[in-house]
């Protein structure tokens, strides 16, 4: 079953500013207001202090101690 279309359409806050955005196909930069704010969300991405919480990633250095471990142990079977 179909549910009838909104009269208006969604609005959303910007993550970045907290301005109501509408979530329109006009907004290009949805959920985002601007450009501004979208650039300014992935730099914070980029300069990690936005982060997903979990483990930390392992780095080449552990992965390739942990290759060589696997390997000694093996003992040759």
């Amino acid at each position: 079953m179909r549910q009838a279309p909104h009269d208006r359409p969604l609005e959303v806050a910007c993550p970045q500013c907290r301005q109501m955005v509408r979530w329109t196909e006009d907004n290009p930069y949805r959920p985002f207001c601007s450009k501004r704010c979208r650039l300014l969300d992935l730099g914070a991405w980029a300069d990690e202090s936005h982060r997903i919480a979990g483990e930390p990633a392992m780095d080449e250095t552990d992965i390739d101690a942990l290759l060589a471990r696997a390997d000694r142990d093996d003992g040759g079977a």
